[in-house]
């Protein structure tokens, strides 16, 4: 509805009601987190106005020294932060406060449960940003005007359903946020209480954050207060050190404010699990700043999510998420990079066809595996941890960055045969040293699920030989082994494909005992092969299974059967191939189908085999019916 004064009432996005509701509710125990989030995106909309004005310095014209204040009304009960930055536009006013653009935000809030604790970590990961001051405010009043605009806008909400926006006149360019505090949250109207959370929070910001200084009271000889004369112009000072963190030294820098401003670039409310600070010298000049930190955040999984480093030249902000200096399958790292050597006018375009820029990546993505190989080897539990949260996306990083390769499969963790477990704890390295006397190969097998690939029948020669095999039961798996051809001299072999060479462990006698049993085999291989002529290439003798009477193989160079189904469910063409069906000739099944004359109950049999060896290792059934009748068929006629 629209008034005479042209305030304008709006509905906020579904997403932000949810997420206000559950935000307020679930991190009001560590309230105080609201004015590190405000002072932390007015120190964004300070630095984003310095970027703009290199290349249009009348946007700084009438009030060239940059900063954020901060000032209280203790008898109102308001508390106000005000910066002269970048400010908005009323489109912007309503597209920032009153939506939320992140891609997966619906996703995110599915995951939440109700449950405060995991909440909070949760809504920490997703970022709290403005929506922070009502925690503690009941009404929130943003006024804001942007450099280049004469125009302002006053923004108005209690957090509800709506907020109202209307024009207005504002002197001076920026964003100046007002909160009316709830009544149990008065003690932020408090000089010294917001001077100490600024210390706090806010120390390594590079923009001043001001506070109207304190002016003590003069007293006359007799311990009496002088009358004060008429108040003159308030004098503001800077609470902070309001100087860039990565700039200072490293043992100037305390782990806290590492720590602090972590959570300033990430927007996270937990501390970094690692971070690595750095000034480069030489050819290239920079300074670099890496965080590794401690929890995923919701959407790491898509690869088009936002990410990168926040990217100073010569201390000047130029822009947020740089992907440009870190691969994709570092999408994790969070962090400052602050260069000497790039143009202030730089653009996402040019960095993409920068050298210079190509060798600060080759060198911040060595320093990322560098931090990462350290804390493996000294600091396993702190690795796990890693593993745990990041481990599918480094998984991605043979495929990205096939000059690491070596580097990177150092760091994988998987689940093997050696313990069984589904967690993912176990290195190449550790492998091979427990490799069988004799064995030259790492073998590994992909399932949809690792119960699926800890029990497939095809393991079973290679347990009964006591060699380890990686159970492989993620997506990006098959995909991470396509790029992985060896480590350490020692070739990969997926145990589905191709054949298991055991030859050479072979007697004579047992090579001439397995040729005469396959002679002797081929007249039922070729009858089953004649029945299952559209589903199978061959059917032959196996030299996989100890227990189980088939398994399905593929050619050595064939896609997998699992890669297939995925491919086939994306709805992608697949090239034509067909499985090996492979029997074991001392199962008792197969034993009985040599001897069986009826040629229908043959055909069920040999079905049922096919079938049954798809299912063991994964797969799904075409015609589940016609299964469960042959099932049925042959169960009568072994009972009657």
């Amino acid at each position: 509805m629209t008034t005479e004064t042209q305030k304008e009432t709006l509905g906020f996005q579904t997403e932000v009601k949810q997420l206000l509701h559950l935000m307020i509710h679930s991190l009001y125990s560590n309230k105080e987190i609201f004015l590190r989030e405000l002072i932390s995106n007015a120190s964004d909309a300070v630095d984003k106005l310095r970027f703009q004005s290199v290349s249009n310095p009348d946007l700084l014209a009438d009030d060239p020294n940059l900063r954020v204040r901060i000032s209280f009304d203790k008898d109102a009960g308001t508390l106000t932060i005000d910066d002269n930055g970048i400010g908005m536009s009323r489109e912007e006013a309503i597209a920032n406060l009153g939506t939320i653009a992140k891609s997966g935000t619906a996703q995110f809030l599915e995951q939440l449960s109700g449950d405060q604790k995991k909440d909070s970590q949760l809504i920490g990961q997703f970022g709290v940003g403005f929506y922070s001051a009502f925690i503690v405010a009941d009404k929130v009043t943003v006024e804001t005007r942007r450099a280049d605009e004469q125009q302002a806008v006053r923004w108005e909400s209690e957090g509800t359903g709506e907020f109202t926006i209307e024009e207005i006149e504002k002197a001076t360019r920026g964003t100046r946020i007002t909160l009316h505090l709830k009544a149990d949250d008065k003690e932020f109207a408090d000089n010294w209480r917001l001077r100490s959370l600024v210390t706090k929070y806010s120390d390594h910001i590079s923009i001043p954050v001001e506070m109207e200084k304190v002016v003590y009271p003069e007293f006359d000889e007799e311990g009496n207060p002088k009358e004060s004369e008429e108040k003159s112009a308030p004098e503001w000072e800077a609470v902070n050190s309001a100087k860039a963190l990565w700039t200072r030294s490293r043992s100037e820098v305390s782990d806290e404010e590492y720590k602090e401003f972590y959570k300033h670039v990430s927007h996270d409310m937990a501390e970094p699990l690692k971070w690595s600070h750095n000034k480069v010298e030489g050819k290239l000049e920079y300074t670099s700043l890496l965080y590794i930190p401690s929890k995923a955040p919701y959407d790491l999984w898509n690869r088009d999510m936002q990410r990168g480093l926040k990217l100073y030249v010569q201390r000047v902000f130029i822009m947020d998420e740089a992907e440009a200096f870190l691969p994709p399958y570092m999408r994790f790292v969070k962090g400052v990079v602050d260069s000497n050597d790039l143009s202030l006018n730089v653009s996402r375009e040019i960095l993409q066809n920068d050298s210079a820029v190509d060798s600060m990546r080759s060198a911040l993505t060595k320093r990322v595996l560098d931090m990462l190989t350290k804390m493996a080897k000294n600091e396993p539990e702190d690795y796990q941890k890693f593993w745990n949260e990041f481990g599918a996306v480094i998984k991605e990083g043979p495929a990205d960055d096939f000059g690491n390769k070596d580097k990177i499969a150092k760091l994988l963790r998987f689940s093997t045969t050696h313990t069984d477990k589904p967690e993912q704890t176990e290195s190449l390295d550790q492998y091979i040293e427990r490799m069988a006397e004799g064995q030259d190969k790492i073998y590994y097998i992909y399932a949809e699920t690792h119960n699926t690939a800890k029990n497939s029948p095809h393991l079973e020669v290679l347990r009964k030989k006591g060699y380890e095999v990686l159970l492989l039961s993620d997506r990006i798996d098959e995909w991470m082994m396509s790029s992985l051809r060896e480590y350490e001299g020692k070739s990969f072999q997926d145990v589905t494909k191709g054949k298991l060479d055991f030859e050479a462990e072979e007697t004579e006698e047992a090579k001439k005992e397995k040729e005469q049993k396959q002679e002797q085999l081929k007249p039922l291989l070729d009858r089953m092969k004649s029945v299952l002529d559209e589903k199978v290439a061959e059917v032959k003798t196996t030299d996989r299974l100890t227990q189980s009477p088939a398994c399905l193989v593929v050619g050595e160079f064939d896609m997998g059967l699992q890669m297939r189904r995925l491919l086939e469910q994306a709805g992608q063409k697949v090239p034509e191939s067909k499985p090996t069906l492979e029997v074991n000739p001392d199962h008792p099944i197969v034993q009985k189908m040599d001897q069986e004359s009826d040629e229908e109950r043959f055909a069920d049999m040999a079905w049922l085999l096919f079938e049954q060896a798809t299912l063991s290792e994964g797969g799904q059934l075409e015609d589940p019916a016609s299964f469960v009748s042959r099932m049925n068929k042959i169960i009568v006629q072994m009972s009657a």
